[in-house]
């Protein structure tokens, strides 16, 4: 082949790369931000805004002291990952759908309660720590709120304006937040390691099942998070002091299990978008930025990772019956079980749930699509893959 040929040959390859290239890369550049106007969102303590605060029980001071100057229905100091979320839409924070008083539906509703679980807990609040409103009653709520709306609206008056419109439920984003109560539920009710893993696929089925009823009824964009590391929670490595820690100090195995949660929620969204081929549905892995948090939260400009910055005693900082605005006797003086002096450089909150600080550095990450699968930011959620 002389050399003019090979030249030739050499422009040819590399045109033909360069095309394929070009057109794997050119569609996900040109993608639209979508329009989302309003946002449903399903899920336990870490996206609730009000839910449990409205129906059972509502966090005391100090509780939201750094954004809202007093408690706010949010088991934070602050702002929770839900509303940066809302904020960087265009939207108002998500008003609980349980909260009776001064709540607006327009922009969408959080079905989320803290320590809401995927399957029906075993004991629920008095009787036990878990949420009566569980994935398939949110399922339910979210029904009851889309039928109920249109009759509100159509009907008119003053509360008309406070629902969302019919074309929101196709257009919305649907959030979802949910399943790290179902691994503590089992870690805490006694089952060992082994038998909490075995228990994820039937969570598993139950997310998915909820997940094809509310597709059923509208949705079309789903964000679905993760579960992150619990083995890393103060709650965890307090109560089970005799378990392997990684090299960071978490729980090893509690952590494997999360992992194991992980995998298969992940799989199932892969059979979801065979099943459900309407729908936009993003996997996002809020588990690794959270991690990284307390593998080098120095990096980061936070500290102390694994110690409660509310909470009482002990190397964490979490003593599970004087929790973060309890009221404790110490040397017959009666004591606001109080917050550290700066919250804004500390990863967790209140021994199980994160600072406001957190949960900005968490949604600063995931909202750019690096991530997710596919890798797409928040704002392009609603292209299929």
């Amino acid at each position: 082949m002389g050399y003019s040929k090979v030249i030739i040959s050499l422009f040819c390859s590399y045109m033909l790369i360069l095309h394929i290239t070009s057109s794997s890369v050119i569609p996900t550049l040109a993608l639209k931000d979508c329009e989302f106007p309003a946002i449903f969102n399903f899920g336990d303590s870490n996206s609730d805004t009000g839910g449990l605060a409205a129906s059972l029980l509502p966090p005391t001071t100090p509780y939201g002291e750094t954004y809202f100057h007093m408690p706010a229905g949010r088991f934070s100091d602050g702002r929770l990952i839900i509303d940066f979320l809302a904020k960087s839409l265009g939207h108002p924070y998500l008003s609980a759908y349980l909260d009776s008083l001064g709540t607006n539906f327009s922009y969408g509703a959080n079905f989320a309660t803290a320590a809401s679980t995927i399957r029906l807990p075993d004991l629920i609040i008095p009787a036990g720590g878990f949420s009566p409103f569980y994935l398939d009653i949110q399922y339910m709520q979210f029904l009851q709120l889309k039928s109920r709306s249109q009759l509100i609206r159509h009907r008119g008056g003053i509360f008309a304006s406070l629902m969302p419109k019919e074309e929101y439920f196709s257009k919305a984003l649907y959030t979802f937040d949910i399943g790290q109560n179902d691994l503590g539920e089992g870690f805490f009710g006694n089952l060992t390691i082994q038998e909490v893993n075995a228990s994820v696929p039937d969570i598993i089925t139950g997310f998915s099942t909820n997940i094809k009823k509310i597709y059923d009824l509208g949705a079309r964009s789903l964000w679905i998070h993760n579960t992150g590391p619990i083995g890393c929670l103060p709650y965890i490595v307090a109560n089970f002091p005799s378990a392997e820690k990684d090299e960071i100090g978490c729980a090893k195995a509690y952590n494997e299990v999360a992992k194991h949660f992980n995998h298969e929620l992940k799989q199932a969204i892969v059979q979801l978008r065979k099943d459900l081929p309407l729908a936009a549905f993003t996997y996002v892995d809020v588990y690794s930025v959270k991690y990284s948090l307390f593998k080098e939260p120095e990096k980061y400009g936070f500290e102390l990772p694994l110690v409660a910055c509310c909470g009482s005693g002990g190397k964490y900082n979490y003593n599970a019956t004087a929790g973060c605005g309890a009221i404790i006797t110490v040397n017959g003086s009666q004591i606001l079980v109080g917050s550290c002096k700066n919250p804004s450089i500390r990863v967790n909150w209140d021994g199980i749930h994160y600072t406001e600080a957190a949960a900005k550095f968490v949604f600063d990450k995931i909202s750019t699509g690096a991530y997710s699968d596919p890798p797409l930011p928040l704002k392009q959620a609603c292209h299929r893959s």
